[in-house]
Order: structure tokens, then C-alpha cells, then sequence
């Protein structure tokens, strides 16, 4: 990166609110390596039938890689799968179905998985919720930290063998940068001893990702195994469409489209410096800090509930 690029990037990070926006994608982008030839990579994708997922699946088939796609919905996947190999040319696309919410679909599917194929290069938890009510899976787990928390790091433990047989196995947790304004609350995780409000219960489940990516690090990562965690910026998704019309209206132009929003999620499947600083948040190719504030700051305790609240919720043994 050039002086007046690495400058323009640091001036964008301080500002906070331009380097959400496609405005930061577009200056930034300007010192992006090209996605090289992905063929022979097999990449996994959560939430992949619309919004990011379905952006992250294009950039990577394009690229050559054998993307599988997760989706809740096999017919409305089918219909996104079927254009996203039209617009590549990619036959190398392949459906599954998993709800990321349910436990149990996690382990039917990571089983059939694993016995059909043999490697993962990259493992990309995209798939989230930020639900309009509070509610409860048939596990028993708030619906935003099963989607967003619990979800994900099982089917990351249990794909876990697949991931390292690559030889480096990626693990990319997409996060989002409303968690910048949320404390870890490691005494009510799901946060059961407040009103709900959709955005401040998502914000809270997506800073439990980024430290359970650092923690995923620590204790789980090395030399065949690396983690990291990003965030979009403000995209123009479905789930900004239907849960915040209103910022949505405000921000207009100056949202993200989907493939601004998803390049850095695709970039961590390939790029060598996640491998060179593993365990990072990054945002628009870059690490960042993961706090802006010192009041969101958590305590080593406080990290270790989280640990051991996930390995319980999820029946994971360490």
C-alpha cells in the first residue's frame, strides 16, 4: 500500500462513519490485489442465499473454487445458485442444507459433509439473524446468540478435522461494526435480564464472535488451523432492508452493495496476511482495532465465561 493510500485508510479508519460506507470501499479498493486462481480450494459459506453469502459465493466461483453453500431454504438456494453459475460460468458450486440456529441440523450436516468430502480450505460463518422478537430454539438459546454465537463455533469444532487436513485451514467469522458500541456481558450472554431490542442484542452476539474468534485462536489455532474475524461495513442487505428501514433510508447511496461488503470475507479465504496475523478483525482488507471505546473493554474472566458457556451451550468437549 502507497503512503497516500495507507494514509487515506487511517484517516477513513479514524472517522469511523466514511469508512463504513461504499465511499471508504471505493478509496480504499484502489490498492486491492486482483482474487488470484482459486481452482483446486474447497470454501464453505454460511447464509449463502442471499445478502454477503450470496456476494462472497460469486467473488469466490469466479475465482475458480469449488464453493459449497449453505442455506436454510434449498429452493430459494437453488435459485441463487443456479445465477451466480450463470453470471461465473462456475460448475463447481455445490448446495447444502444446514439451519445454523439448530444444533442438531449443525451435526446432521457437518456428518454428511465430512464423509463426502475430504479437505476444507476455508470456512466462511456468515450466516446471521437479528430477529424482530425474542425467541427461543428447540436447543433452548436465544435466537441472535444460536445464529450468530453458538451456530458458528460448532460447526466450526465440528468441521475442525477437514479445516486442518487442507494443510491451513481458514476460519472467517463475519462480524459487523455495530459491535464497536457493545460490552461483553459475561453474566447474562444472552442477555435474558433485558428488554429486547433487536440491534443491541445483535451488536452484543456479534462482539461474543470477535473474542470467540481470538479465543478460537489461542487454543484451537496454529500452523494448520488460522482464525479471523471481519466486518462489512454498512451493505445493503436484506437484513438492513427489513430491520432498519429507517437507517437504510437515511444512508441511501452511501451503503455498500454486496460484493463492497463481502470482499474481505472472500479476501481472508486467500490472502497470506490473515496467516500473517492470525486471530485479527479486520475491515476493508485491513486490521483494525477491535475496540473504539474503553468502556466496551472486557476482562480475561469475562472471556473465559464465553468459552465455557459456548463449549456447554453446544456440547462441545474442549
Amino acid at each position: 500500500m502507497s503512503i497516500l493510500h495507507s494514509f487515506a485508510d487511517r484517516a477513513l479508519d479514524i472517522a469511523v462513519v466514511p469508512g463504513f460506507t461504499s465511499l471508504g470501499y471505493r478509496v480504499r479498493s484502489r490498492a486491492f490485489a486482483p482474487t488470484p486462481d482459486l481452482t483446486g480450494h474447497d470454501i464453505l459459506v454460511t447464509g449463502a442465499s442471499s445478502g454477503l453469502g450470496a456476494a462472497a459465493c460469486e467473488i469466490l466461483a469466479a475465482a475458480g473454487a469449488t464453493v459449497h453453500m449453505v442455506v436454510r431454504d434449498l429452493a430459494k438456494g437453488g435459485e441463487v445458485c443456479s445465477r451466480i453459475s450463470e453470471r461465473t460460468g462456475s460448475d463447481s458450486l455445490r448446495l447444502w442444507r444446514c439451519d445454523v440456529s439448530d444444533h442438531a441440523s449443525i451435526q446432521e450436516f457437518a456428518t454428511g459433509f465430512c464423509d463426502d468430502v475430504s479437505k476444507l480450505d476455508a470456512l466462511v460463518n456468515n450466516a446471521g439473524v437479528m430477529p424482530p422478537e425474542r425467541s427461543r430454539t428447540r436447543d433452548g438459546i436465544e435466537l441472535s446468540f444460536a445464529t450468530n454465537v453458538t451456530g458458528p463455533y460448532l460447526l466450526t469444532r465440528r468441521l475442525e478435522g477437514v479445516l486442518r487436513t487442507a494443510g491451513t485451514g481458514r476460519v472467517v467469522n463475519v462480524s459487523s461494526g455495530g459491535m464497536y458500541g457493545a460490552k461483553l456481558d459475561s453474566d447474562d450472554l444472552q442477555l435474558e435480564q433485558r428488554d429486547y431490542d433487536p440491534v443491541r442484542f445483535y451488536a452484543h452476539t456479534k462482539r461474543c464472535e470477535v473474542v470467540l474468534t481470538e479465543l478460537c485462536q489461542e487454543r484451537l489455532g496454529g500452523s494448520d488451523l488460522v482464525f479471523s474475524s471481519t466486518h462489512p461495513g454498512w451493505a445493503d442487505t436484506p437484513g438492513i432492508q427489513d430491520s432498519l428501514p429507517g437507517f437504510r433510508k437515511v444512508m441511501g447511496p452511501l451503503l455498500r452493495d454486496g460484493r463492497q461488503g463481502a470482499d474481505t470475507s472472500a479476501w481472508l479465504c486467500w490472502a497470506p496476511e490473515p496467516l500473517e496475523s492470525p486471530g485479527r478483525f479486520w475491515h476493508d482488507r485491513m486490521p483494525r482495532p477491535t475496540h473504539k471505546l474503553p468502556t466496551t473493554k472486557e476482562g480475561p474472566k469475562a472471556r473465559e465465561r464465553l468459552w465455557d458457556e459456548c463449549n456447554r451451550l453446544t456440547g462441545v468437549a474442549e
